[in-house]
């Protein structure tokens, strides 16, 4: 595996400008451990993670913006939180900024982590934020302006949305740790006093789903959305929890998925990002890498880059997973497809 110091002399920077990339031989760094022959079936033998580009602070929650077809013109977007921005990045072409600023519109300084984090589309298409600086869920509208879709919970405001998984009936679901405050748990305009998971629905009202997650971070569904997977980024209490979507939308009480505590083959650690594939298979940032569970939340394997990996998004035809690791975007040619491709 090359060092990081030396993949970050060969990669090209994000500097606001756009970077031509004129190979497609790119670096590969880390593996793949194959816990459970299971795994076998999700990824490829000779599968290999290539990093794309590099040079970023913290990069994060990556999405696929399709093109004409799934499988080509489409690109990657993905948060370079204390840089405030939002990068693009396309074969052939490179990375880009494609916004900035992408979380915080203030005058004031803002802390280590004033940009966006999570970012989904929605079922119009519409680019929707997790803006840790504004706290607040936005959408990008077709004329190019940001509109807030929600920045408080019964009159106060959130603390920063870290992530958010979109129903197919247009529900919302959202994490708010309190990562983005410039003082985390201790910043005097925090007026929330806990980490709540949220639901906001299509008139806009916002309603806290559960306040019993110490740092709720990565969230998604299961790919019949009978299921929604919380992770927890607190070491002390390290569980991926599975809540149930009652016949009304609102989350039941959940129970635990997977415990990094509990398993010898990785440190104990609280998760991040985290996807599912479309036979239910968990993709979830977490200790060393990306951990792949299986529906029952057994681990299977893990994907590994030497960095620490934020979150995932799989892309192009559904088979590529893309992993913001830390100051690089890489990706890995999966034999499963992400939930909804």
């Amino acid at each position: 595996m090359k060092s990081a110091l030396a993949l970050i002399f060969a990669l090209p920077f994000c500097t606001g400008l756009s970077h031509a990339q004129n190979t497609t031989n790119f670096a590969h760094i880390g593996h793949v451990d194959r816990f459970d022959t299971a795994v076998n079936s999700l990824i490829p033998a000779d599968a290999k993670i290539e990093v794309l580009c590099g040079g970023f602070e913290w990069a994060e929650g990556p999405v696929w913006v399709p093109g004409p077809s799934n499988s080509f013109g489409g690109y990657v977007l993905f948060s370079d939180i204390p840089n405030n921005a939002v990068i693009k990045w396309q074969e052939g072409t490179g990375s880009s900024v494609f916004m900035k600023p992408a979380g915080y519109t203030g005058v004031a300084d803002y802390g280590k982590e004033p940009g966006s984090n999570g970012i989904a589309l929605d079922a119009n298409g519409q680019l929707v934020f997790c803006e840790h600086g504004d706290r607040r869920i936005s959408t990008l509208t077709k004329s190019g302006g940001k509109m807030t879709l929600a920045d408080r919970w019964n009159g106060k405001r959130l603390n920063s949305p870290n992530d958010l998984a979109i129903r197919r009936n247009g529900d919302i679901f959202f994490t708010d740790p309190i990562y983005g405050l410039p003082q985390r748990e201790n910043d005097a305009a925090r007026e929330i006093d806990f980490c709540g998971v949220y639901r906001l629905q299509k008139g806009g009202e916002v309603t806290l789903q559960s306040k019993e997650l110490s740092r709720p971070n990565g969230i998604a569904f299961s790919p019949d959305e009978k299921l929604l997977y919380v992770a927890n980024s607190d070491g002390q209490d390290p569980i991926w929890r599975a809540f149930p979507v009652q016949e009304d939308g609102n989350l039941g009480t959940p129970t635990a998925f997977f415990d990094s505590s509990k398993e010898d083959r990785i440190p104990n650690g609280g998760g991040d990002g985290l996807k599912v594939d479309s036979k239910g298979n968990v993709f979830a940032t977490g200790p060393g890498g990306v951990l792949i569970l299986s529906p029952q939340g057994e681990l299977l394997g893990r994907i590994v880059t030497g960095e620490r990996i934020a979150n995932v998004g799989w892309g192009n035809d559904g088979s590529v997973l893309y992993l913001t690791s830390d100051m690089y975007l890489c990706r890995i040619k999966t034999s499963t497809k992400g939930a909804g491709f």
